[in-house]
């Protein structure tokens, strides 16, 4: 009897919850919450419903061209090298900026259990990128099972946490309904991009499905629906039941769970979120690594920065450290960081628009599309980062190609040199720019 290899529907759909479903959970409730009041559960019944076209046109992709280059193989055939190159670059750098920030949830929920505030936060983050750091630098890597494990700890952990608070809720806490205007929505819908990232890992893994074309859709369709509940039931349960405080809580799950059982419940919480953002960050540092590699393979990085899978973590460590000492806030830096990731969705969507062929795929592409964008303007200033970004990548390919072409043309040798030995191997430009 023959044996199934690749991912099941159930394996594909835990692995995509687990892509999606990660740390921002902890905190993001509280930041919406600051930004939109009440009003912060539009916020996220708007992105929960933007996650369909955007999911489905990410499992459209990956069931017709499955590929683990995700969303930059998409952008490539549709747009060409240097477009791709862009998609690289703009999650190559925003993984230093997001790591302070992923650190700073964990951190808070330390500081709410052992004291000391904002030196708490970063002594945690320290911590945990030095930690990280070894463990990559010495070629251990956390499993994707535990990492897996950790994820589904977190499900548990947000489902107990709903069943036990919710009978403390009080409508009351629904009004007034707009403190910051219905403006704060928008702002809300921007920072909360940030907890629903990682569908473009949908694309990333149909390769390894047993049949992308059938499971990946499927897997896909699970994976919105409880993601979308989860992320609902733990919005709306927050809201209904912290009120006012929420706004100002740095653990508001242990907050949750401090109403809704009692007892050492904060040190729990403290744990989970530790142990789930050690996870997330070994996730981003050891794939930004290879990322950066691989940049750098294909002439879209120098080689001094990120040539070796040690050169590249080296550089997202310190960077992530740089731009935790930056004189900016957390919610700045988590928008500057969503900013980079809207536009890796803006051009994907865009690269659908042009490979899906006409009909329901296409149009759910057209409606993430004009989504994303719509999130990309919410997102303010701080989505000009992103556009930087990218426009860097394209002007140093520029540079480079143009640099090869002298360095290759016969023009560039002057009467007076020397021919070169025909016995010699010639020096190949990407060598000499490296």
């Amino acid at each position: 009897m023959a044996q199934h290899t690749g991912l099941s529907v159930a394996q594909g759909t835990a692995l995509s919850v687990g892509a999606v479903l990660g740390t921002g959970v902890i905190s993001m409730p509280a930041f919406a919450a600051d930004v939109a009041g009440p009003a912060s559960l539009v916020a996220w019944l708007a992105l929960i419903l933007l996650s369909a076209p955007l999911a489905w046109t990410f499992a459209a992709l990956g069931g017709r061209y499955p590929d683990s280059g995700g969303v930059a193989t998409y952008v490539r055939l549709a747009f060409g090298a240097r477009t791709a190159a862009a998609v690289g670059w703009c999650f190559y750098f925003a993984v230093p900026l997001g790591a302070p920030a992923a650190a700073a949830f964990a951190g808070g929920y330390v500081a709410d259990v052992a004291g000391g505030g904002r030196t708490t936060v970063q002594v945690v983050f320290v911590l945990m990128v030095g930690v990280v750091f070894a463990m990559n630098w010495f070629g251990l890597r956390v499993s994707g099972r535990v990492q897996l494990v950790l994820t589904g700890t977190l499900a548990v952990l947000l489902l107990v946490t709903v069943l036990t608070a919710v009978p403390h809720a009080r409508v009351a806490y629904l009004t007034p309904f707009t403190p910051h205007g219905w403006s704060g929505v928008g702002a809300a819908a921007a920072v909360l991009v940030w907890g629903f990232a990682g569908w473009e890992a949908v694309s990333s893994l149909s390769a390894a499905y047993r049949d992308p074309r059938r499971d990946v859709p499927r897997a896909t369709a699970v994976a919105v629906v409880v993601v979308g509940l989860l992320y609902l039931a733990v919005a709306t349960t927050s809201v209904l039941v912290l009120g006012p405080a929420l706004a100002d809580s740095p653990a508001p799950l242990a907050d949750l769970l401090a109403v809704g059982l009692g007892g050492p419940v904060r040190i729990v919480t403290a744990i989970v979120a530790v142990l789930l953002t050690v996870g997330a960050v070994n996730a981003y540092l050891s794939g930004a690594s290879m990322l950066g590699t691989a940049l750098a393979r294909d002439g879209a990085l120098p080689s001094r920065l990120a040539g070796t899978p040690r050169r590249s973590l080296t550089f997202v460590a310190l960077g992530s450290l740089g731009a935790a000492a930056l004189p900016i806030g957390l919610h700045t830096s988590m928008l500057l960081v969503t900013g980079c990731f809207t536009l890796v969705y803006v051009l994907g969507t865009a690269a659908a628009l042009r490979l899906l062929p006409a009909g329901r795929s296409r149009v759910g592409a057209g409606v993430a599309f004009v989504s994303v964008v719509a999130l990309l303007w919410l997102t303010g200033a701080p989505a000009l980062l992103g556009l930087a970004v990218a426009a860097g990548a394209m002007g140093y390919q520029a540079w480079r190609a143009r640099t090869a072409a002298k360095i290759a043309s016969p023009s560039s040798i002057s009467a007076g040199s020397v021919a070169p030995n025909p016995t010699t191997k010639p020096v190949c430009a990407v060598d000499e720019l490296a």
